[in-house]
Order: structure tokens, then C-alpha cells, then sequence
């Protein structure tokens, strides 16, 4: 995306994976869910995520010890201008699809117009940006675009899953199947379960196994995906060694439940990495679509009232620290720093949609004095809440005039997230504020989620050092009235647009840094969410059976290069 690419051409495999590694075995994964869908293209349904890199390739590859740069896969080679006003893909020859079928121009083509008409919001939204489209010859594809100011476009498009003309039919796309994928990927389907497992096999005559950014990867001879409907039982699942690895994310567990015989015994190892982009956070979103949302005096007052210095002690060891900004221990975070002249360069049309102290750097978090009854912060709380309109009637908040308490509902699906939630209701009640926490299946959260069908939900969001495009899709305005999109919050901002297309346009690392810090001071300023915690570590846990490299990418763990252990012998 900015600079040049920290592999030469000459490299012979990623540095984060083992060029040698062993092939064989299987790698069981469970994961918490359901699903009722192996097309993750689409927003209809519940796939299977794992089908898009192990069954459906893209033209290139990411370098995943890199902020955003991609090396050659489908393509062989990839030409552009200066400007970036177009891109041609020039495809490896040798490269097939799972049927024995060559990947041809022709595919390319189909792919690109099937999913910006038919994919997922995100793909009709880069997808639609292309002007013009062309196949000079088989193996050669022509994007151009136009008067577009995106200079990320060529890696987008470079990333675009690459599906066969020949075996998908445009007219039953959209629907759920259960039918197995044809990619041109290292694996295939070759067993379902509807709603409980699915089985990838490893392709014998996979085209791209010798290829540098391929060699170390991919060396099991079977995946397995197990489903889990219920966090305990999936956790027990793992103690008995019904799958292989789990990403731990509950501190409690991590410090208390390995106790087990096999995690004593040294069968069950557990890692601890620290990977180096921005820190994984958890907020408390506000649906601003909602009334009681819509006035941000509201939700500066909740976040007044959430307190984090209890339940970090209280549940988390006091192990987590949290950040307002959105890009957390990183050099693209503005929290704690004030604007530097390109940050004020981009943010002059938009003066009044940052607040002064997010602007200087000199805005912090609250916090309390964790006794869970911290009265300096309620009293805050109050006074903005009697500038919203509302008032208490002995124990209860209502808004002047009509009467209408200020009640809303936090949908919650784990445990843990209904841990805090009733932690914070608790908090809020001491305000006169009723929170309702509705616990319900990961499937229908996520369904209501997609829907919008919420007032607040506890979410995770995991940015890259690269942000981009993804950005519209998590906050742009046109994201706020398309269900399926990521804007889960409803921000609709012409700052938020205006500033992402500033972070596209963007030649120069350090300019885009400061764009990206622009981003998030005006996400800051609007309190769309409530910042729970930043998770700065990776927390895996796994059977020994179940190798990986020492060297661990810049993104953290990576199952793809991991090994099956061979058998000891007696």
C-alpha cells in the first residue's frame, strides 16, 4: 500500500512459516456456533468463513509481516501506473480450480460483476468503484478506474475471491446452499454436517503448493470444523480432546480452568503471543438509529456510568487496559495525542464534529475509584443527563414532558458478555436508568446484529496497520441503512466519508497516518461506543500434537502454518 514490499523477488517462502514442514494429519478446529451456509460471499445465512483461503483463492496473497503488501498467487505478475488509475493482473498459467479446470481471465471477469451485484455490501462496494473491465487475452485481466481517487483499489481488487464461471450459477447465488465450493484453493469440501462439522481434504494435485508465499503452509492432510451451540460445553469439548486448539479469550479461564490433567501433564501447551497491530478492542455499541440514543449528551453520560476499574479487577485480573480510540497500541491511535498540522489539515472542514480536548490529545477515559459506587462520576452523569432532557422521579430517570423512562436493552449471547453487562446495569440503575440484558443464541445474535435489530450490543472490532476501504463498511454513511454492513453503531457522518477518502487518496506513510488519526478523533467524538477493554496479547491454547513455528507473524497466530506432529516412535 505505501513504500515497497520487505521480500525480495527472490524469496523463497514466508518468513513466519517453516518451508520444511511435515504434511500429513488432521487439525480439528472447534468453533463457537453454527451454520447453515458454505457461501461466505453472500449476506444470506451462516457460513462457513474458513471456505474463503482454504477452498477460494484471490489473485494474490497478504505478507502477513506486513502492515498491507501482497505477493503473487493467482497472478503471476501485476502491473499499475503512478496513479494508480488502473491495475492488469497477468494469471499463472499453471493455476487451476479443484475440477482440473484452467482460471482464466474469463473467471476474473465473472467473479468481479457477480459479486458487485450480487456479494456481500462490502464487495458492491469496492467492486462498483471499477469503471471499465477487460480480458485482452486469457490470462490477462484490465481493471480501470475512471476518475476514482483510491489508491488502495489495486489491492482490493488483487484480494477479490476468484470462483469458476463454469460451476456457479449467477441465478441461485444469493440463496444458501449447502452444495461444496469449487476454488482453485489448497483444500476441498468433502464432508458436511449441516449445522455441526465440515471437512476440508487437502487437494494432492493443488496447482500453487510449490509457490513461495504456499511453502510451510497448509500441511495438514485434513481440517475438521466442529460447531459448538453453548461456551461451556465447547470449552469441556476441548479438555477431553475433542479439538485441537482454542484462542482463549476469557481471563478468568486462562488463569483458573487449565488446571486440568492434561494441561499439567504438558499434552495441552498454552502460548502467550503479542502481535503488532492494533490491539483488538470490545465496545459497548450504541444504536443511534435508536431515539434513546440519538442525543450524544446520553451516551457521554453512559460512559460516565460504566466502570471499568471494577470489573477489570473484579473479572479480569486487572489484565486489560482499555483505549477510546479505535486503532489502540499503534502508531494510527490519536488517544493521548494532540492533532499534529496534517491531522488539522484534514479536519478544517469539519472544526465542529471533533471536541477541543479529543483535538488537543487531552481527553482521557474516565475513571473511577472501582468500588462500583463511584459518586463523583454519577453526579457528572446527572448534569449531562438534565442537559438531554431528563430528570429523576424518585428512583427512576425520565424525560421531561412526556414522562418516558430511560430504559434500553443490552443483547448479549456469552457468558462473559453477560457478565458485563449486568455489571453495568447495576451501575446504571444507581442513575435511575433501566438496562434489560436479554441473553440469547450466538445464532440469533448474530442474526439481530446483521439486522440492526438491537439497541446495545457488546461487539469486537480488530483493525489492520492498513485501514482502507473496510472503513466505509464499519462506519460510512451509506454502511448506516444497509443490514449486513459492520456500521453496527449508525454513524452517519460526512467527516467519517470525507476523512476515508482523504486516507485512500494518501501517498505518503506519514500523511496517511495522519489521516487515519483524523478518522479517529471524529469516531472519538461522537461517543458511538463505550470502550470495554483493548485485548493485548493472543491467549492459545493447544494439544501437542499440533506443531508451529517459532517466528510468529506480525498479525499473530496463523493455524494455515501449523503442523501435524508425527508420531513418536516407541
Amino acid at each position: 500500500m505505501h513504500g515497497a514490499p520487505a521480500l525480495p523477488p527472490t524469496f523463497t517462502h514466508m518468513p513466519y512459516a517453516r518451508a520444511d514442514a511435515p504434511k500429513g494429519g488432521r487439525l480439528v478446529q472447534g468453533i463457537l456456533g453454527t451454520f447453515d451456509s458454505l457461501n461466505p460471499l453472500i449476506v444470506k445465512g451462516l457460513p462457513v468463513h474458513q471456505i474463503r483461503g482454504y477452498v477460494v483463492e484471490s489473485l494474490m496473497a497478504r505478507g502477513d509481516d506486513e502492515a498491507f503488501t501482497l505477493y503473487g498467487l493467482l497472478a503471476r505478475s501485476i502491473e499499475t501506473d503512478e496513479e494508480r488509475r488502473y491495475v492488469t493482473f497477468r494469471l499463472d498459467p499453471h493455476a487451476r480450480f479443484s475440477d482440473g479446470q484452467p482460471v482464466t481471465a474469463d473467471d476474473v471477469l465473472f467473479s468481479w460483476g457477480l459479486l458487485r451485484d450480487k456479494g456481500r455490501p462490502n464487495y458492491r462496494q469496492y467492486y462498483s468503484k471499477v469503471a471499465k473491465a477487460e480480458a485482452p487475452d486469457p490470462l490477462t485481466v484490465t481493471f480501470d478506474f475512471g476518475s476514482a481517487q483510491d489508491r488502495e483499489l489495486p489491492l482490493i481488487l488483487a484480494l477479490m475471491p476468484i470462483l469458476p464461471r463454469h460451476a456457479v450459477d449467477p441465478a441461485t447465488f444469493e440463496a444458501t446452499s449447502m452444495a461444496a465450493p469449487i476454488g482453485s484453493g489448497p483444500y476441498r469440501v468433502t464432508a458436511v454436517n449441516p449445522g455441526v462439522s465440515v471437512m476440508l481434504t487437502r487437494n494432492p494435485d493443488y496447482w500453487g503448493r510449490d509457490l513461495p508465499v504456499n511453502r510451510g503452509l497448509w500441511n495438514f492432510d485434513e481440517v475438521r470444523l466442529d460447531y459448538y451451540r453453548e461456551a461451556n460445553g465447547y470449552f469441556e469439548a476441548f479438555k477431553r480432546g475433542l479439538y485441537d486448539f482454542r484462542v482463549e479469550t476469557e481471563p478468568l479461564r486462562w488463569h483458573e480452568a487449565y488446571d486440568f490433567p492434561a494441561a499439567r501433564n504438558g499434552q495441552v501447551l498454552r502460548d502467550t503471543i503479542t502481535p503488532g497491530t492494533p490491539q483488538p478492542s470490545q465496545f459497548l455499541v450504541f444504536n443511534t438509529r435508536r431515539r434513546v440514543f440519538a442525543d450524544i449528551r446520553v451516551r457521554q453520560a453512559l460512559t460516565l456510568l460504566f466502570d471499568f476499574e471494577w470489573i477489570n479487577r473484579n473479572y479480569f485480573f486487572g489484565l486489560y487496559g482499555r483505549s477510546a480510540g479505535y486503532f489502540p497500541g499503534s502508531e494510527l491511535s490519536a488517544y493521548g495525542h494532540a492533532a499534529d498540522t496534517s491531522e488539522l489539515e484534514f479536519l478544517k472542514p469539519f472544526a465542529s464534529h471533533v471536541a477541543p480536548n479529543i483535538l488537543d490529545g487531552s481527553y482521557r477515559l474516565p475513571v473511577t475509584d472501582g468500588s462500583g459506587r463511584d459518586r463523583a462520576g454519577l453526579r457528572r452523569a446527572l448534569n449531562l443527563l438534565s442537559q438531554a432532557g431528563y430528570e429523576l422521579d424518585g428512583a427512576v430517570l425520565r424525560q421531561r414532558g412526556s414522562g418516558t423512562p430511560l430504559s434500553f436493552e443490552i443483547l448479549v449471547s456469552t457468558r462473559d458478555q453477560e457478565r458485563i453487562a449486568l455489571a453495568f446495569s447495576r451501575d446504571l440503575k444507581r442513575a435511575g436508568i433501566e438496562a434489560r440484558v436479554r441473553a440469547v443464541d450466538p445464532v440469533q445474535f448474530d442474526q439481530r446484529r446483521q439486522g440492526f435489530d438491537f439497541d446495545m450490543i457488546q461487539n469486537r472490532l480488530d483493525q489492520s496497520l492498513s485501514p482502507g476501504n473496510e472503513q466505509f463498511f464499519y462506519w460510512g454513511s451509506e454502511a448506516a441503512d444497509t443490514p449486513g454492513t459492520r456500521n453496527y453503531m449508525g454513524a452517519k457522518d460526512p467527516a467519517i466519508d470525507t476523512i476515508i477518502n482523504d486516507m485512500l487518496a494518501a501517498r505518503d506513510h506519514s500523511v496517511f497516518v495522519s489521516a487515519v488519526r483524523a478518522l479517529d478523533r471524529v469516531l472519538m467524538s461522537g461517543f458511538y461506543a463505550i470502550p470495554v477493554f483493548n485485548i493485548r496479547e493472543q491467549w492459545i491454547a493447544r494439544w501437542n500434537r499440533i506443531e508451529r513455528p517459532q517466528t510468529t507473524a506480525l498479525t499473530g497466530y496463523l493455524p494455515e502454518t501449523w503442523w501435524y506432529r508425527p508420531q513418536q516412535p516407541k
